[in-house]
């Protein structure tokens, strides 16, 4: 049972990570990605959609008749997104203001209905929960990573707009260059391109990396190989 967790958390975290691999929700990553506060929150709500999400459509997956299955995943995801929504909206108001209406976006992501169709809607609860959330996060992962390149060559600051999270408190933890003014172009939609292309790039070395290194590696873990 452990490696069905190990598995799924690897997969979404790496193997089949949506931003980087499925390049699935390319429209809040190029989007939301202009500081690392903004990807990271965004991504936050899409982990804890999916994990809901999963976790609600599993135990009634054989209950619901094939033919309006879809319709009543988007249902459950629509309710879902507006819980997370009106709360972002109570809580943190300046927040939801810079988001706007990508929040809403995360009911049609085909990120979330694609893990609901292709693994809650066929597995139990506790998995399909860890599922939704390690996708989600894989996701955040990327948000946070390409908002935070992108800040940081852009503005020349970390973890601007914390305070619209945690309030004036947060304010020590910001940072901003004082000599270094920006680079317009990584705050322009040119520049989520170019990220997100750095990205994959990085990430695809690392996988051929890892493989080739794996194949040199083989015939001496395994000396049965060599005949």
């Amino acid at each position: 049972m452990n490696n069905i967790y190990k598995e799924i958390t690897i997969n979404g975290l790496w193997k089949q990570n949506t931003g980087v691999v499925q390049l699935l929700g390319l429209c809040p990553t190029l989007a939301v990605t202009t500081s690392a506060v903004n990807g990271l929150s965004l991504g936050l709500a899409t982990a804890l959609v999916m994990a809901a999400a999963n976790g609600s459509v599993s135990p009634v997956r054989k209950l619901v008749p094939s033919e309006i299955r879809v319709p009543v995943f988007i249902l459950v995801i629509a309710t879902l997104v507006t819980v997370i929504d009106m709360s972002i909206n109570a809580f943190a108001h300046p927040l939801h203001k810079v988001l706007g209406i990508f929040i809403p976006l995360i009911v049609v992501n085909c990120i979330v209905l694609a893990r609901v169709e292709s693994f809650a809607a066929k597995n139990t609860t506790v998995p399909s929960m860890l599922d939704g959330f390690m996708m989600g996060s894989g996701l955040m992962l990327v948000l946070g990573l390409l908002g935070a390149i992108r800040e940081l060559v852009g503005k020349g600051t970390i973890l601007s707009g914390l305070d619209l999270v945690f309030g004036p408190s947060a304010i020590p933890f910001m940072w901003a260059s004082t000599d270094y003014h920006g680079l317009l172009l990584a705050v322009l939609p040119p520049g989520a391109f170019l990220g997100l292309g750095s990205l994959i790039a990085i990430r695809n070395w690392i996988e051929i990396r890892n493989t080739a290194k794996a194949k040199i590696l083989a015939p001496v873990l395994n000396p049965s190989l060599n005949h």
